[in-house]
């Protein structure tokens, strides 16, 4: 099994993200739990605004959507800006818009069969919102969203501390990955033992 965990953060490489590193502990758990897992930070990579699935020349998206289609798992991790999914991740879900029309090779949406889920932090409000908006554009698309497929880090409304500057809130949302990993993983293997019919 695969999981593709794609780090929605503003900073570039090699710049510390605090949403990577939470996404980092349930990647590991994932990892534990013997699933093979990966980490693509977007904004490293020259994505082109759309909804297609390859832009043309120059567009790094073929290769994650190739990503996509290989993971059974998908993470994203996203932080809160303005109480809203970085403007990163709302890219990338437009690009994955494109796969609401794949079908694989017995007509079934490509999305089917594979589950996903959200990791958000930020100092200020807003984390079960931008789990709602991100978990709702997953489910649109096709992945199935276990229960509790979440994890999140902030120290409430206002500025304050990153997540790498403070241990305060981590032991909990560190528990809550596990239990997300958990989830993740106990839904994908059970969708691989019954996949989805054919519909019509």
């Amino acid at each position: 099994m695969k999981a593709l965990v794609i780090n929605c953060t503003l900073k570039k490489s090699p710049e510390p993200s605090n949403t990577e590193a939470l996404a980092s502990e349930v990647a590991a758990r994932l990892t534990k739990l013997g699933v093979r897992t990966e980490t693509v930070r977007a904004v490293d990579l020259a994505i082109a605004p759309g909804v297609v699935t390859d832009a043309g020349d120059g567009d790094a998206w073929p290769d994650v959507h190739e990503r996509l289609l290989d993971s059974e798992i998908l993470v994203i991790a996203s932080p809160t800006w303005l109480g809203r999914p970085s403007s990163v991740a709302q890219r990338v879900l437009e690009r994955m818009d494109a796969m609401m029309s794949e079908t694989d090779q017995d007509d079934r949406p490509v999305a089917y069969d594979r589950v996903a889920g959200v990791v958000v932090t930020g100092n200020e409000d807003g984390a079960h919102h931008v789990i709602s908006e991100i978990s709702g554009a997953l489910a649109d698309i096709g992945y199935t969203i276990p229960g509790q497929a979440w994890t999140y880090w902030h120290l409430g409304p206002g500025p304050g501390p990153d997540y790498l500057d403070d241990e305060r809130g981590r032991d909990w949302a560190h528990s809550t990955g596990r239990t997300m990993a958990d989830n993740l993983h106990r839904v994908a293997g059970a969708l691989a033992g019954r996949p989805s019919p054919v519909s019509g």
